[in-house]
């Protein structure tokens, strides 16, 4: 092992692609899906949206919602995102969502998305 070798799990940067497949739980501990992909505003260059991959089972009925990053915290603990807000599930079967099968169209749907989640 090289003297310079740095423990990757001690520092606050993670590449986007470990950060895809992460678990998320809802604010009692239950895992309410994964992580598919990021959405990076082009303009601030922060992270917007994590799109959450959601119901379905062994990948047959899924469908994706995008959640807004701040609403999400990494808990090492678990080795997962938690989200902030006591939601349910009905709210979040709500939200807007797009099916594993279409390439999701952010221009028309972004103020939709946005609309709901202000409310959280």
């Amino acid at each position: 092992m090289h003297a310079d070798t740095i423990n990757l799990k001690s520092h606050r940067l993670v590449a986007s692609d470990r950060v895809e497949g992460t678990r998320v739980f809802n604010a009692d501990g239950r895992k309410i899906g994964s992580i598919k992909r990021l959405m990076i505003d082009k303009t601030s260059g922060n992270v917007a949206y994590a799109v959450l991959c959601f119901g379905g089972f062994l990948g047959v009925g899924e469908d994706y919602r995008p959640l807004p990053w701040a609403s999400m915290k990494y808990n090492p603990a678990i080795e997962g995102y938690e989200l902030l807000t006591l939601m349910t599930e009905e709210e979040l079967a709500k939200a807007p969502s797009f099916g594993t099968d279409k390439e999701f169209d952010w221009g028309n749907r972004i103020r939709e998305i946005d609309a709901y989640w202000i409310g959280f």
